[in-house]
């Protein structure tokens, strides 16, 4: 009787470990009954659709679908200690049911007089409440606040792209205010009043494609080096560029893409980051026109502009006005609107494309 009780022991534990630590599926199931409740850390190599924790038993793979309710905790960083209420599932695979995590640290005064928009990737070396996001103009560090609206995204992970809403905090941190999967409409947000504007809204269905500009680009025609090949996308009159006017090579942007009725690719909306910048007064009375051709070191943040005196380097935070143009190209020929700023930066007014 004794031996039968341990093989019966040793069966149950096999069967318990063979379910935790079964590899992920694509599978679409409905989660049954909850089975247990388990605490642990999140690992590194956790997406949006499984969940590698790390628990005094082991490393467990666990589910997400569309039945995991993740409002109690949205942001799935390695090294975030939750609580996952786990559920096998029709395809024989644990499936989360709930997850959630402790309460939010306070959170410092923000002003909420001035916004920015950045589109970037999270960093693995997120820890804690503040988030590393990558960025064609680098990494920054923005904090999350109990208060961070996260209902636009599913779940935060590592390595997947965000628009994130942030302000200044009194602690000099950015805090976000908000966060919602890849590129939304508020990505365009930095430039939104700029002409030109799209000429019609699209209504294709869209699809979206993050990739690195190549040095073939033209204002007509984007092309897109990405993980699948090189893509050749077309940019007209209802491209909205406002928050991607900058096609420098090498730079990184996300494109909203759809097919045309001419069988090409159209670009429905480029975006790409934009750091923030303090406000900055400028000394009107030092304001001038000057000509030039887009320099290659161009961004969204700093217009690189060769004349014939020189190159100059002019922010773009005080941009109010750009014509003639949809977006800007390395050599493209410009009449820039400029003036001191308080900051002993030459901040661009009005650009005029020639």
């Amino acid at each position: 009787m004794g031996r039968d009780r341990i093989a019966k022991l040793c069966m149950a534990v096999c069967l318990l470990l063979g379910i935790a630590l079964f590899p992920a599926s694509q599978l679409k199931v409905q989660a049954a009954e909850v089975v247990a409740t388990v605490e642990g850390t999140v690992l590194s190599g956790t997406t949006s659709e499984l969940l590698l924790l790390s628990t005094n038993e082991g490393r467990m793979e666990i589910k997400l679908d569309s039945g995991t309710d993740t409002s109690a905790c949205k942001v799935l960083l390695p090294g975030k200690k939750i609580s996952v209420s786990v559920a096998y599932g029709s395809d024989e695979y644990l499936h989360a049911v709930t997850i959630s995590t402790g309460s939010k640290t306070p959170s410092a005064s923000l002003d909420s007089s001035t916004t920015a928009t950045v589109v970037g990737t999270i960093s693995e070396k997120t820890k804690g409440d503040v988030l590393f996001v990558k960025t064609p103009q680098g990494e920054m560090e923005i904090k999350l606040d109990a208060t961070t609206d996260m209902s636009g995204c599913t779940v935060l992970v590592a390595d997947k792209t965000y628009s994130i809403v942030c302000v200044r905090g009194s602690d000099a941190y950015m805090h976000a205010v908000s966060i919602s999967d890849g590129v939304t409409a508020g990505a365009s947000a930095y430039l939104s009043s700029l002409t030109p504007a799209p000429a019609a809204a699209v209504t294709a269905a869209t699809t979206s494609i993050t990739g690195t500009v190549n040095d073939r680009t033209k204002e007509n025609l984007l092309y897109l080096s990405t993980d699948g090949g090189m893509m050749e996308i077309v940019i007209d009159a209802n491209t909205d560029a406002r928050g991607g006017m900058f096609l420098m090579p090498g730079r990184k942007i996300t494109v909203a893409f759809y097919h045309g009725s001419d069988a090409y690719l159209h670009a429905a909306s480029i975006v790409s980051s934009k750091e923030y910048a303090p406000a900055v007064t400028l000394d009107m009375d030092s304001k001038a026109t000057v000509s030039g051709t887009v320099g290659s070191k161009s961004t969204e943040n700093l217009l690189y502009l060769n004349t014939p005196q020189g190159e100059m380097e002019i922010k773009l935070d005080t941009l109010n006005s750009v014509s003639n143009c949809k977006v800007f190209v390395s050599g493209k020929k410009l009449n820039v609107t400029c003036a001191h700023g308080s900051d002993a930066y030459m901040h661009v007014i009005d650009i005029t494309g020639t």
